[in-house]
């Protein structure tokens, strides 16, 4: 927890929040990515 709490004090708050959104969004975009990846399949059908 300190750890986190140095971080945030060295580069600021939004910062913070930019990256950990963008970690939890990365997981979704790999969801988007196969479904457009298996589009082509199912439209075959």
């Amino acid at each position: 927890m300190d750890q986190i709490i140095s971080f945030i004090n060295e580069v600021g708050f939004p910062i913070v929040v930019t990256l950990y959104l963008l970690y939890r969004i990365e997981s979704k975009l790999d969801l988007v990515v196969q479904s457009i990846q298996s589009l082509p399949e199912r439209m075959k059908v």
